[in-house]
């Protein structure tokens, strides 16, 4: 009976370092991200930028669609960081947001975003243009 509980136990010590391990594993690098953002009531967006990750270029591509209050058009650039990565393509998924802004002629714009592997970007930037919004918007980041 003593044994079968220091193996439970040694089991559980196991699993656990190997969950904490692959957490510590993860890793980080950097995120530029070009934006091109318009629509009325119902928007879109689209635009390109490049992973930075072990020395590494990959470029990406995104595209996105908001709904609820939208107005006009604009360009945000968005320079930042991306953790929680294991590999470049961790980056690639959806990223999900809900928020309002306002941007007319030059604004600064800040977000964390999160996608469904657990990789965080934190990005700032500047937006160009006339732009009004509260929406929900998503995000979806591929590789090329």
């Amino acid at each position: 009976m003593k044994i079968a509980s220091v193996c439970r136990a040694a089991l559980v010590a196991v699993i656990a370092f190997a969950g904490a391990s692959s957490a510590a594993l993860a890793d980080s690098g950097t995120v530029t991200l070009t934006i091109y953002k318009a629509g009325w009531i119902i928007g879109g967006s689209g635009g390109s930028g490049v992973l930075n990750f072990h020395g590494r270029s990959y470029a990406l591509s995104t595209g996105g669609l908001d709904y609820g209050l939208v107005f006009g058009g604009s360009k945000t650039v968005l320079h930042g960081r991306v953790s929680n990565i294991n590999r470049p393509s961790d980056v690639a998924g959806v990223y999900g947001a809900a928020g309002a802004g306002l941007a007319v002629g030059r604004g600064a714009r800040a977000i964390v975003l999160t996608n469904q592997k657990g990789a965080v970007l934190e990005l700032t930037g500047t937006q160009v243009g006339l732009m009004a919004n509260a929406d929900l918007s998503g995000l979806a980041i591929t590789m090329r």
